[in-house]
């Protein structure tokens, strides 16, 4: 299959597949034109790629997840890895309501004053 027709079915842009391809997440071979050419089941690679883009993971994270990935259960090791990105989207989460909390405090504190004073 041919990487507009792959980009087309997929509904993403060429450019996100060879960004793919550099993260060596999606693989491809050369036809004697040296276009791309791509294998059956490369949509749903695709598409998957871009599930794990959602749910906050990194290409690191993604290439590890898709050495485990294909029918049927889940492995421990797959397991254990998805735990871990959840605790680190966790700590990213607390850090990020951490500093709102600091941004609102600041922005209150300034709102109380007659707008004289600098901020912190």
């Amino acid at each position: 299959m041919r990487i507009g027709e792959v980009a087309a079915r997929a509904g993403v842009s060429v450019r996100a597949l060879r960004y793919y391809e550099q993260q060596d997440l999606l693989h491809s071979c050369r036809n004697a034109g040296g276009q791309r050419r791509y294998p059956d089941g490369a949509v749903e690679r695709v598409r998957l790629i871009q599930q794990l883009y959602s749910m906050g993971l990194t290409s690191r994270t993604i290439r590890e997840v898709l050495r485990f990935a294909g029918p049927g259960v889940a492995s421990p090791e797959l397991l254990e890895l998805l735990a871990e990105e959840r605790e680190r989207l966790d700590r990213q989460m607390t850090e990020l309501r951490d500093a709102r909390r600091r941004l609102h405090d600041c922005i209150t504190e300034a709102h109380s004053h007659d707008g004289t004073r600098s901020l912190p």
